[in-house]
Parts: C-alpha cells; sequence; structure tokens
C-alpha cells in the first residue's frame, strides 16, 4: 500500500481576486494579439524584471512568446562555454512578464 503524503485536509493560503483574473485574461489575449500581428519582425521586448531582449517573434503560443535572438545576442544560455556562437537561438518569454514590446526599425 503506497502512502502518500499530500493526502488529506488542504489549506487555503492564496487565492486569486476575481476582477484579477478578468484583467490578467484581458492582458494575455491583448499580449497574444499583438505579438501575433508582429510575428516575424524585430523587436525589443522589455520585461517586468526590467531585462531587455532583440529578436525577432517566430512563435506564440498560450503563455509564451518566442523571440530568436539577434546576431551577438547576450543573454542566451549557451551550453558549451562562452566563447560558442549560435544564430538560431529562441528565448521563450512569458507573456505575464512583458512590459514593453518595441519594433526595431
Amino acid at each position: 500500500m503506497d502512502i502518500n503524503p499530500f493526502e488529506g485536509p488542504t489549506q487555503k493560503v492564496y487565492q486569486q481576486e476575481p476582477h484579477m483574473v478578468e484583467a490578467l485574461h484581458k492582458c494575455k489575449e491583448r499580449l497574444h494579439s499583438i505579438c501575433k500581428e508582429h510575428m516575424h519582425k524585430q523587436v525589443r521586448v522589455t520585461t517586468i524584471h526590467g531585462q531587455t531582449h532583440d529578436g525577432v517573434i517566430v512563435h506564440i503560443d498560450a503563455y509564451y512568446v518566442y523571440l530568436q535572438m539577434l546576431p551577438g545576442h547576450s543573454r542566451a544560455l549557451l551550453p558549451y562555454g562562452p566563447y560558442s556562437y549560435y544564430n538560431n537561438v529562441i528565448l521563450p518569454l512569458v507573456l505575464f512578464e512583458l512590459l514593453t514590446i518595441a519594433l526595431i526599425a
């Protein structure tokens, strides 16, 4: 017999307020629409944490926008050391963390 340590009564410690759920849903829909409209364009994205990424929007799903980094990027994680160079790095960014999206001319 398996014993599950997570069985039993639960105590709720947080629940999102209904008006915030609606606001976040609208925000996600708007961001999704904007990213879809600017698919395959060069953009500069700033997150709510102050990080800035330049790249091309190559895909979007319900949770992430996928940014192909521009040549010379410095924020991608490179598995083979700091001197490796990849020109096809895709950076997934959480939709809820996007603060600004600007077109790069």
